[in-house]
C-alpha cells in the first residue's frame, strides 16, 4: 500500500514529465521510436487526439509539439509528435517513414501502437484521431489515410514532395494496385470518404531538387514523377485523385509561402478548430 509521501511523489513526477509539454517516451511497440506529447491539464470525456508528423529534418517534431501547445489547451487536445529518427536499420537511410515501409518495419503500425500507448497512459480510447504531416510528414499522413481511414476524423496533408494516387492500375508507392500484396490491405474508398481532408502548400514551394525521382534513386518506379513537376502540381494532383474517390478536400494554396511549416500551421489549426465544433456540437 502507498504511502502519502509516495502519492505525492507519483503526482509530482507526473505533473513534471506527463502534463504539459511532456518529455520525450521511446515507443513500447518498438524502442527504436519515440514521441512527445502536449498534454492539457484535464482530461475529460470530450478530449481528442491529434497527431502531428514531423518532415525529413525530424527537428519539426518540436516546432509541431510546441506550436500546437496552445490549441491542445484550448481546444482540449492531446498532441502527439512521433520521433522516426534517420537510419533505425543502420543504413542513414531518411525516408523510409515516408512510404510506410523499411525493411521489417511498418510504420503505420508504429504510430497505431503509440496512439493505443497514450490512450492507455491517460485513460482514454482514442479509436479514432486527426493526422497533419507537413513535407515528409505530407507524405506519412496521406499514405496512413490510404491505409487507414477509419482510424481517422481528419487528415491535414502538407507540401508532400511525392504522392500516392489512389490509381489501381499502379503499384505501390505510386498507385494502390498491390495493396494487399504490400501490406494485407484492401482500399477502404467508402472509409476514406468519410475522412474530412485539408490538403495544403505554398504557392512559392517550386524547388524540385529534392522531389525529382532519378532511376537508380530508392524510390524509383516508373510513373514517379507523373503527378507533376513541383509540390503544388502535386499535391493538385492528390486533390484530383481524392475527390474522384468521392472525399472532400479542403485545398489552401498559401500565397506568398516557400516550402514552410510554420506558416501554415494557422491554417492546419483553423481546419481542426472548425471540426471540433462540428463534433462537439453534434
Amino acid at each position: 500500500m502507498s504511502t502519502a509521501a509516495e502519492d505525492t511523489q507519483a503526482r509530482l513526477l507526473r505533473a513534471t514529465y506527463d502534463i504539459g509539454k511532456t518529455a520525450i517516451y521511446s515507443a513500447k511497440v518498438d524502442p527504436r521510436f519515440q514521441y512527445c506529447l502536449y498534454v492539457p491539464p484535464q482530461i475529460g470525456p470530450d478530449t481528442e487526439l491529434v497527431v502531428c508528423v514531423h518532415g525529413t529534418s525530424r527537428t519539426s517534431f518540436l516546432d509541431f509539439r510546441d506550436g500546437f501547445a496552445e490549441f491542445g489547451r484550448w481546444n482540449d487536445c492531446v498532441i502527439l509528435c512521433p520521433i522516426f529518427p534517420i537510419g533505425p536499420l543502420g543504413d542513414g537511410a531518411r525516408s523510409g517513414y515516408k512510404y510506410m515501409r523499411e525493411g521489417e518495419i511498418r510504420y503505420d503500425r508504429v504510430l497505431l501502437g503509440m496512439v493505443e500507448e497514450v490512450s492507455a497512459r491517460y485513460g482514454r480510447h482514442w479509436d479514432r484521431f486527426a493526422l497533419f504531416g507537413f513535407s515528409g510528414g505530407g507524405h506519412f499522413t496521406h499514405r496512413f489515410a490510404i491505409l487507414h481511414p477509419r482510424t481517422l476524423w481528419a487528415a491535414s496533408i502538407g507540401a508532400s514532395g511525392s504522392v500516392t494516387l489512389l490509381d489501381a492500375g499502379r503499384d505501390w508507392w505510386v498507385g494502390i494496385r498491390n495493396l494487399r500484396d504490400v501490406f494485407g490491405i484492401e482500399f477502404d474508398r467508402e472509409g476514406l470518404a468519410k475522412v474530412s481532408v485539408q490538403m495544403l502548400v505554398g504557392d512559392a514551394d517550386l524547388e524540385t531538387w529534392e522531389i525529382t525521382h532519378k532511376p537508380g534513386g530508392t524510390y524509383w518506379m516508373e510513373g514517379a514523377n507523373d503527378a507533376g513537376r513541383t509540390r503544388p502540381e502535386r499535391l493538385r494532383a492528390l486533390q484530383a485523385s481524392f475527390e474522384a474517390a468521392g472525399v472532400t478536400v479542403r485545398f489552401d494554396l498559401v500565397p506568398g509561402v516557400a516550402h514552410s511549416r510554420m506558416l501554415v500551421i494557422d491554417r492546419v489549426q483553423d481546419f481542426l478548430a472548425g471540426l471540433l465544433r462540428q463534433k462537439r456540437g453534434a
